[in-house]
């Protein structure tokens, strides 16, 4: 019994584990296209580097979360750190705010999208 015991515990410490630990993601937002106001473009918020990969990524004007938002599926490197991109379609107005909102690990930040003009 001690010999079995003993070649669990051996097996449980060979075995591999991942070396990620909690890393915050590193957001861009941009459009597209220049961002010129009253032409059609696309916001794309772009968030890499994050462990664990339970994350929420939304994509607001006004403070409200923008229609016929799309999403890639969740993807990692080889460190095992993710990345996801979110895109959707937009004609941005002098008076409008857009921004991406990303809640990971219980923290929510805001990061804003500035135009060209």
């Amino acid at each position: 019994m001690k010999a079995l015991v003993c070649a669990v515990l051996v097996g449980l410490l060979c075995l591999p584990h991942s070396t990620a630990k909690e890393s915050p993601p590193k957001v861009q937002v941009y459009s597209r296209g220049p961002g010129h106001f009253d032409k059609d473009n696309t916001l794309i918020c772009h968030v890499s580097g994050f462990h664990p990969p339970e994350i929420t990524i939304e994509l607001l004007k006004n403070e409200q979360e923008l229609p016929g938002a799309k999403q890639t599926d969740l993807a990692f490197e080889e460190n095992w750190h993710y990345h996801l991109t979110k895109h959707a379609p937009f004609t941005p107005r002098q008076a409008d705010k857009f921004a991406c909102r990303v809640t990971h690990m219980g923290r929510t930040t805001t990061y804003s999208w500035e135009s060209d003009m």
